[in-house]
């Protein structure tokens, strides 16, 4: 029994309990948190040796550490953070007396922290009794001792692909990131210019496997000074330049060992129109977007298959025009692939997006979607196991569990896509959406404008302004939801969803006419639409959420939808 601040923490039957004896509810993980808390009493903790305790060797967003934080906040009444206190840029610290009760009330003491180097060795065991070891006579031992050969070249012969493997491919690269050249000598250009390698930076340093080297001072940095000592496997190199109305960054990521280019990309934004920070971050993310996947496809190298690139173009293809036979023959296509290839992750990827788009097409019998849903995760569950940091399977995993309606899961899941990708707009707008649709409005639009800031991938960009359309509506801003659904529908014409959300903010300002021919486009694209089927599944969604859908679909049949099938 652990006892501090009027609370008693019970390790046995796994309870927080109030002075009165009341027990309060906490989550596995948040007592676990709590434990290593009170067990660690007035001492820093880094968050990363937070994340390392309580979820060892898995793969989870900062969110979800923050989550255990507020819960462990919300139950200590901790609401000034006197208790659990954040320590900026260092971690936290739980700062309060923590004694020690003994069951049967033999004694009470403080509890103290035991250092690394004074526990007990786990190695260590008890004497070896010689008249136990008798058997083991001289026929024996050559015996024994030509098993541990085998074994060992057994777990040799195992091993090997995966050391190679490491060999050809490190876990972790060192980028050198040089300051971003100009050759315009005026004074903005040069500030943009540092802000953008600053950006550029501070993003990539965010990724979980790589060492970022900044190079400080001027510019042109040659490659042959960097010591020996610090060589970094790849450099960036970039330049900008100001004409023809727009910001224009070009970038280069270049092997230090062989100087050869392995990727290069531009990205431009209007130079008058949208702020200077705004600038700086769409530069930013223009280039740093695909700089992630480059350096993401180069630490899995091995998993580019080209045949297997082959079939999940070839699956695409067939649905590109989607009819049920097409998809049918897709779907074939790839059940096969996997059956051949069960390790192959991309494959897996492709197979479980296939599947939930047949259910989102209606294409299954809907007696059979949970089993299918439950198909597709277990095919995106399988490929994070074997390969927890490869971009392309973080993003259809958390892509998934918020189609599915697993919000706290796809919160963590999105992410841990953004430590391997810090501008993924996509990744933002699924967290965004998750977070929408358990109430949480703010934290939501505030994600969709994040994903506005990075403005990455493009072909993506209607998503999150449409997210923040739909929020805002859900918000009751409508005036402010307007141009946010103008944008968006500016980009993509063919959803039938934005005009809707848009017919029900327009007929909630009084603007009955265009809301009607908004919502007649929409049944244009979406003609079996009606006031029952056109919301999103209600499953784990907050009632806060749910009571506000009803009131826009209500705007929606207002505006001409259908209330039910005829």
């Amino acid at each position: 029994m652990l006892r501090f601040a009027g609370f008693e923490l019970d390790l046995d039957r796994a309870e927080l309990r109030t002075a009165d004896g009341a027990a309060l509810k906490l989550r596995p993980k948040t007592f676990a948190l709590l434990h290593l808390f009170a067990t660690n009493a007035n001492r820093l903790l880094t968050k990363q040796e937070l994340m390392t305790s309580i979820w060892p060797n898995v793969h989870v967003g900062d969110d979800s550490l923050f989550q255990c934080i507020r819960e462990i906040r919300g139950a200590l009444g901790d609401k000034n953070r006197q208790i659990v206190k954040s320590v900026s840029g260092r971690g936290y610290l739980f700062e309060t007396e923590v004694v020690s009760d003994i069951k049967d009330g033999a004694a009470v003491s403080p509890v103290a922290t035991v250092p690394p180097e004074k526990l007990p060795d786990p190695s260590a065991s008890a004497p070896a009794h010689a008249p136990r070891m008798r058997w083991l006579n001289r026929v024996q031992r050559p015996f024994f001792a030509a098993v541990v050969v085998i074994c060992f070249a057994i777990g040799i012969a195992f091993a090997a692909p995966v050391l190679m493997r490491r060999l050809t491919t490190p876990e972790i690269l060192t980028i050198a990131v040089l300051p971003v050249e100009t050759r315009a000598p005026d004074m903005a250009t040069a500030t943009m210019a540092a802000d953008v390698t600053d950006r550029l930076t501070d993003g990539l340093s965010k990724i979980g496997n790589l060492r970022v080297l900044a190079r400080k001072g001027g510019t042109g940095v040659a490659l042959a000074s960097v010591t020996s000592s610090t060589k970094p496997d790849f450099i960036v190199r970039g330049e900008l330049h100001r004409g023809d109305g727009k910001w224009e960054v070009q970038a280069r990521l270049i092997e230090s060992r062989t100087d050869q280019v392995r990727w290069a990309g531009n990205y431009s934004v209007p130079a008058s129109g949208i702020s200077q920070q705004l600038q700086q971050s769409r530069l930013t993310g223009g280039i740093g977007n695909p700089l992630a996947q480059q350096l993401n496809a180069l630490t899995h190298a091995r998993l580019n298959r080209p045949e297997s690139k082959i079939i999940v173009e070839q699956a695409a293809a067939f649905i590109n025009r989607t009819n049920r036979e097409r998809f049918a023959d897709a779907e074939n296509m790839l059940r096969k692939a996997h059956a051949d290839k069960p390790d192959d992750v991309d494959i897996s990827a492709a197979l479980s997006a296939h599947l939930m788009r047949g259910v989102a097409m209606v294409w299954y019998p809907s007696s059979e979607n949970d089993a299918i849903e439950q198909r597709a995760k277990a095919l995106l569950t399988d490929a994070v196991k074997k390969e927890p940091n490869y971009i392309p399977v973080l993003q259809a995993y958390c892509r998934l569990l918020q189609t599915i309606n697993e919000f706290p899961e796809a919160l963590v899941a999105c992410e841990n896509a953004l430590r391997f990708n810090p501008w993924d707009g996509l990744a933002m707008f699924q967290i965004g959406m998750a977070q929408q649709r358990l109430g949480r409005l703010d934290d939501s639009l505030a994600t969709f404008e994040r994903a506005d800031a990075v403005d990455s991938p493009q072909v993506s960009r209607w998503t999150w302004l449409l997210g923040a359309g739909v929020t805002l509506v859900f918000m009751e801003q409508y005036e402010r939801a307007l141009p946010w659904l103008q944008r968006s529908l500016a980009i993509t014409p063919a959803s039938g969803r934005t005009d809707m959300i848009m017919a029900a903010a327009l007929e909630a300002l009084g603007r009955h006419e265009e809301a009607r021919q908004h919502m007649a486009a929409g049944l244009r694209l979406r003609p079996n639409s009606t006031g029952k089927n056109v919301v999103l599944p209600r499953k784990n969604q907050s009632p806060r959420y749910n009571a506000r859908s009803d009131q826009i679909v209500a705007l929606m049949v207002k505006a001409g939808l259908p209330a039910d099938a005829e």
